[in-house]
Protein backbone atom coordinates (compact mmCIF):
# COMPACT_ATOMS: atom_id res chain seq x y z
CA UNK A 1 0.00 0.00 0.00
CA UNK A 2 1.33 3.48 -0.81
CA UNK A 3 2.29 5.14 2.46
CA UNK A 4 2.83 8.81 3.29
CA UNK A 5 6.10 9.26 1.34
CA UNK A 6 4.60 7.66 -1.75
CA UNK A 7 1.43 9.74 -1.57
CA UNK A 8 3.44 12.91 -0.96
CA UNK A 9 5.60 12.06 -3.98
CA UNK A 10 2.48 11.80 -6.12
CA UNK A 11 1.10 15.03 -4.65
CA UNK A 12 4.20 17.03 -5.44
CA UNK A 13 4.27 15.88 -9.03
CA UNK A 14 0.56 16.51 -9.55
CA UNK A 15 0.83 19.96 -7.97
CA UNK A 16 3.60 20.90 -10.38
CA UNK A 17 1.73 19.56 -13.40
CA UNK A 18 -2.00 20.25 -13.06
CA UNK A 19 -2.50 23.32 -10.84
CA UNK A 20 -4.00 26.03 -13.03
CA UNK A 21 -5.54 23.51 -15.41
CA UNK A 22 -9.24 23.59 -16.26
CA UNK A 23 -11.31 20.43 -15.85
CA UNK A 24 -12.79 19.76 -19.29
CA UNK A 25 -14.25 16.33 -18.69
CA UNK A 26 -14.38 13.59 -16.05
CA UNK A 27 -14.92 10.07 -17.35
CA UNK A 28 -15.42 6.87 -15.35
CA UNK A 29 -15.26 3.33 -16.70
CA UNK A 30 -17.24 1.85 -13.79
CA UNK A 31 -19.68 3.18 -11.17
CA UNK A 32 -17.63 2.26 -8.10
CA UNK A 33 -14.30 1.44 -6.53
CA UNK A 34 -14.19 0.83 -2.77
CA UNK A 35 -17.33 2.98 -2.63
CA UNK A 36 -19.70 4.22 -5.35
CA UNK A 37 -18.23 7.07 -7.38
CA UNK A 38 -20.04 10.42 -6.94
CA UNK A 39 -20.75 10.76 -10.65
CA UNK A 40 -23.24 13.65 -10.32
CA UNK A 41 -21.06 15.70 -7.96
CA UNK A 42 -17.97 15.14 -10.09
CA UNK A 43 -19.81 16.47 -13.13
CA UNK A 44 -20.22 19.79 -11.28
CA UNK A 45 -16.44 20.23 -11.34
CA UNK A 46 -16.33 20.56 -15.11
CA UNK A 47 -15.20 24.02 -16.15
CA UNK A 48 -13.48 24.65 -12.82
CA UNK A 49 -9.76 25.25 -12.37
CA UNK A 50 -7.55 23.15 -10.12
CA UNK A 51 -6.05 25.58 -7.61
CA UNK A 52 -4.09 23.19 -5.36
CA UNK A 53 -3.20 19.58 -4.73
CA UNK A 54 -3.01 18.89 -0.99
CA UNK A 55 -2.43 15.83 1.16
CA UNK A 56 -3.99 14.78 4.47
CA UNK A 57 -2.56 11.52 5.79
CA UNK A 58 -2.68 9.17 2.78
CA UNK A 59 -5.46 11.11 1.05
CA UNK A 60 -4.94 13.47 -1.88
CA UNK A 61 -7.15 16.54 -2.15
CA UNK A 62 -7.69 18.04 -5.60
CA UNK A 63 -8.94 21.53 -4.78
CA UNK A 64 -10.94 23.36 -7.45
CA UNK A 65 -12.57 26.78 -7.65
CA UNK A 66 -15.95 25.30 -8.60
CA UNK A 67 -18.86 27.32 -7.19
CA UNK A 68 -20.52 24.25 -5.67
CA UNK A 69 -20.99 22.84 -2.17
CA UNK A 70 -18.29 20.21 -2.62
CA UNK A 71 -15.48 21.60 -4.83
CA UNK A 72 -12.74 19.25 -3.59
CA UNK A 73 -12.06 15.76 -4.92
CA UNK A 74 -10.75 13.30 -2.33
CA UNK A 75 -8.53 10.49 -3.64
CA UNK A 76 -7.08 7.44 -1.89
CA UNK A 77 -4.79 5.08 -3.79
CA UNK A 78 -5.86 1.98 -1.90
CA UNK A 79 -3.48 -0.99 -2.07
CA UNK A 80 -2.10 -0.56 -5.58
CA UNK A 81 -3.64 2.52 -7.18
CA UNK A 82 -1.66 4.65 -9.63
CA UNK A 83 -2.54 8.29 -10.25
CA UNK A 84 -0.48 9.89 -12.98
CA UNK A 85 -0.46 12.65 -15.59
CA UNK A 86 -0.35 11.87 -19.30
CA UNK A 87 0.43 14.85 -21.47
CA UNK A 88 -1.21 15.33 -24.84
CA UNK A 89 -4.44 14.00 -26.30
CA UNK A 90 -6.18 11.06 -24.66
CA UNK A 91 -4.69 7.62 -25.19
CA UNK A 92 -6.66 4.33 -25.09
CA UNK A 93 -7.86 3.26 -21.67
CA UNK A 94 -5.50 0.90 -19.89
CA UNK A 95 -6.47 -2.35 -18.24
CA UNK A 96 -7.83 -1.57 -14.76
CA UNK A 97 -8.09 2.16 -15.53
CA UNK A 98 -11.21 3.37 -13.72
CA UNK A 99 -11.37 7.13 -14.18
CA UNK A 100 -9.63 10.02 -15.85
CA UNK A 101 -9.89 13.79 -15.95
CA UNK A 102 -9.28 15.62 -19.22
CA UNK A 103 -7.54 18.88 -18.39
CA UNK A 104 -6.61 21.96 -20.38
CA UNK A 105 -3.76 24.29 -19.47
CA UNK A 106 -1.93 27.09 -21.29
CA UNK A 107 0.63 24.49 -22.40
CA UNK A 108 -1.93 22.11 -23.87
CA UNK A 109 -4.14 19.16 -23.05
CA UNK A 110 -3.31 16.47 -20.52
CA UNK A 111 -5.04 13.63 -18.72
CA UNK A 112 -5.14 12.76 -15.03
CA UNK A 113 -5.58 8.98 -14.99
CA UNK A 114 -6.26 6.43 -12.25
CA UNK A 115 -5.36 2.74 -12.60
CA UNK A 116 -6.10 0.25 -9.81
CA UNK A 117 -6.04 -3.52 -10.31
CA UNK A 118 -7.46 -4.27 -6.84
CA UNK A 119 -10.08 -1.51 -6.83
CA UNK A 120 -9.42 -0.61 -3.17
CA UNK A 121 -8.96 3.05 -4.06
CA UNK A 122 -11.42 5.85 -3.52
CA UNK A 123 -12.69 8.96 -5.28
CA UNK A 124 -15.14 11.20 -3.43
CA UNK A 125 -15.94 14.89 -3.02
CA UNK A 126 -15.69 17.21 -0.01
CA UNK A 127 -16.74 20.74 0.90
CA UNK A 128 -13.45 21.65 2.62
CA UNK A 129 -9.99 20.21 3.10
CA UNK A 130 -10.84 18.70 6.51
CA UNK A 131 -14.57 18.26 6.03
CA UNK A 132 -15.04 14.58 5.21
CA UNK A 133 -16.02 11.64 7.37
CA UNK A 134 -12.76 9.83 6.50
CA UNK A 135 -10.68 12.75 7.77
CA UNK A 136 -12.55 13.54 10.98
CA UNK A 137 -10.65 11.38 13.46
CA UNK A 138 -7.13 11.54 12.08
CA UNK A 139 -4.17 12.36 14.28
CA UNK A 140 -1.47 14.94 13.57
CA UNK A 141 0.73 14.99 10.49
CA UNK A 142 4.12 13.47 11.41
CA UNK A 143 6.08 16.30 9.78
CA UNK A 144 4.08 19.04 11.48
CA UNK A 145 4.70 20.91 14.72
CA UNK A 146 1.61 19.20 16.16
CA UNK A 147 3.52 15.92 16.32
CA UNK A 148 6.13 15.98 19.06
CA UNK A 149 7.29 14.10 22.13
CA UNK A 150 4.51 15.48 24.33
CA UNK A 151 1.69 14.67 21.90
CA UNK A 152 3.05 11.18 21.30
CA UNK A 153 3.28 10.42 25.02
CA UNK A 154 -0.22 11.82 25.55
CA UNK A 155 -1.60 9.59 22.80
CA UNK A 156 0.20 6.55 24.16
CA UNK A 157 -1.29 6.94 27.63
CA UNK A 158 -1.77 3.50 29.13
CA UNK A 159 -1.78 1.60 25.85
CA UNK A 160 -0.37 -1.91 26.14
CA UNK A 161 -0.14 -2.47 22.39
CA UNK A 162 3.37 -2.71 20.88
CA UNK A 163 4.87 0.68 20.13
CA UNK A 164 5.17 -0.18 16.43
CA UNK A 165 1.43 -0.86 16.21
CA UNK A 166 0.76 2.33 18.16
CA UNK A 167 2.59 4.61 15.74
CA UNK A 168 0.75 2.94 12.86
CA UNK A 169 -2.56 4.00 14.41
CA UNK A 170 -3.80 7.01 12.41
CA UNK A 171 -5.46 8.41 15.53
CA UNK A 172 -1.99 8.75 17.09
CA UNK A 173 -0.11 10.00 14.03
CA UNK A 174 -1.04 9.68 10.38
CA UNK A 175 0.85 8.13 7.52
CA UNK A 176 3.37 5.93 9.36
CA UNK A 177 2.83 2.67 7.50
CA UNK A 178 4.42 -0.70 8.04
CA UNK A 179 7.71 -0.11 6.24
CA UNK A 180 8.43 3.20 7.89
CA UNK A 181 7.31 2.09 11.36
CA UNK A 182 9.90 -0.69 11.32
CA UNK A 183 12.56 1.68 10.02
CA UNK A 184 11.75 4.38 12.58
CA UNK A 185 11.92 1.94 15.50
CA UNK A 186 15.33 0.84 14.25
CA UNK A 187 16.61 4.41 13.94
CA UNK A 188 15.36 5.11 17.48
CA UNK A 189 16.99 1.89 18.78
CA UNK A 190 13.61 0.91 20.18
CA UNK A 191 12.20 -2.61 20.36
CA UNK A 192 9.04 -2.52 18.20
CA UNK A 193 7.45 -5.11 20.50
CA UNK A 194 7.81 -2.95 23.62
CA UNK A 195 4.41 -2.08 25.13
CA UNK A 196 3.70 1.54 24.30
CA UNK A 197 3.06 2.52 27.92
CA UNK A 198 6.62 1.46 28.81
CA UNK A 199 8.22 3.88 26.35
CA UNK A 200 10.12 6.58 28.24
CA UNK A 201 10.14 10.27 27.39
CA UNK A 202 13.70 9.96 26.06
CA UNK A 203 12.71 7.03 23.85
CA UNK A 204 9.63 8.88 22.62
CA UNK A 205 11.79 11.87 21.72
CA UNK A 206 14.12 9.64 19.70
CA UNK A 207 11.18 7.94 18.04
CA UNK A 208 9.54 11.20 16.95
CA UNK A 209 12.83 12.36 15.46
CA UNK A 210 13.35 9.00 13.75
CA UNK A 211 9.86 9.00 12.23
CA UNK A 212 10.42 12.46 10.82
CA UNK A 213 13.87 11.75 9.41
CA UNK A 214 12.82 8.44 7.83
CA UNK A 215 9.77 10.02 6.19
CA UNK A 216 11.75 13.01 4.93
CA UNK A 217 14.42 10.77 3.44
CA UNK A 218 11.80 8.53 1.84
CA UNK A 219 10.05 11.53 0.27
CA UNK A 220 13.39 12.78 -1.08
CA UNK A 221 13.92 9.34 -2.65
CA UNK A 222 10.50 9.32 -4.29
CA UNK A 223 9.10 6.73 -1.90
CA UNK A 224 9.66 2.96 -1.87
CA UNK A 225 8.81 0.69 -4.79
CA UNK A 226 8.67 -2.84 -3.40
CA UNK A 227 6.05 -4.07 -5.84
CA UNK A 228 4.17 -1.74 -8.11
CA UNK A 229 4.27 1.82 -6.74
CA UNK A 230 5.08 4.59 -9.21
CA UNK A 231 4.84 8.33 -8.76
CA UNK A 232 2.75 10.82 -10.68
CA UNK A 233 5.29 10.68 -13.51
CA UNK A 234 5.16 6.85 -13.45
CA UNK A 235 8.72 6.70 -12.10
CA UNK A 236 9.61 4.20 -9.38
CA UNK A 237 10.86 5.29 -5.98
CA UNK A 238 14.20 4.12 -4.63
CA UNK A 239 14.09 4.44 -0.83
CA UNK A 240 13.94 0.63 -0.68
CA UNK A 241 17.67 0.76 -1.40
CA UNK A 242 18.19 2.54 1.93
CA UNK A 243 16.13 0.26 4.19
CA UNK A 244 17.98 -0.88 7.31
CA UNK A 245 15.62 -3.61 8.51
CA UNK A 246 12.44 -3.96 6.45
CA UNK A 247 12.63 -7.03 4.21
CA UNK A 248 16.13 -7.91 5.49
CA UNK A 249 15.34 -10.92 7.69
CA UNK A 250 18.53 -12.89 8.39
CA UNK A 251 20.81 -10.16 7.06
CA UNK A 252 23.45 -8.55 9.29
CA UNK A 253 22.39 -5.51 11.31
CA UNK A 254 24.09 -2.49 9.76
CA UNK A 255 24.51 -0.71 13.10
CA UNK A 256 25.85 -3.70 15.02
CA UNK A 257 28.24 -4.55 12.20
CA UNK A 258 29.91 -1.15 12.59
CA UNK A 259 30.64 -1.99 16.23
CA UNK A 260 31.93 -5.44 15.38
CA UNK A 261 28.90 -7.20 16.87
CA UNK A 262 27.38 -10.15 15.02
CA UNK A 263 23.62 -9.65 14.92
CA UNK A 264 20.99 -10.54 12.35
CA UNK A 265 17.69 -8.88 11.54
CA UNK A 266 14.66 -10.81 12.78
CA UNK A 267 11.18 -10.98 11.32
CA UNK A 268 8.09 -11.37 13.51
CA UNK A 269 4.42 -10.69 12.98
CA UNK A 270 2.90 -7.84 15.00
CA UNK A 271 -0.75 -6.98 14.52
CA UNK A 272 -0.83 -9.22 11.43
CA UNK A 273 1.97 -7.17 9.85
CA UNK A 274 5.53 -8.28 9.16
CA UNK A 275 7.90 -6.51 11.53
CA UNK A 276 11.68 -6.38 11.19
CA UNK A 277 14.16 -5.43 13.90
CA UNK A 278 17.56 -6.14 15.44
CA UNK A 279 17.23 -8.08 18.73
CA UNK A 280 20.60 -6.77 19.93
CA UNK A 281 20.59 -2.99 19.48
CA UNK A 282 16.84 -2.32 19.69
CA UNK A 283 15.83 -2.45 23.34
Amino acid sequence: MPELPEVETVRRHLHSQIVGSVVVEIACSRPDLRYPLPIVELAHLRGASIVAVLRRAKYLLLVTDAAVNKPIALVHLGMSGRLFVQHGAAEPWRKHEHWRWRLQSPTGEHQLRYVDARRFGLLDVASAANDHRLLEHLGPEPLSLQFNTMTLLASIGSRSTPIKSTIMDAAVVVGVGNIYASEACFRAQLDPLRPAREVTAAQAERLVAAIQVVLQQAIAAGGSTLRDFVGGDEAAGYFQQQLDVYGRSGAPCNRCAVGGVAASIRRVVVGQRATFFCPVCQI
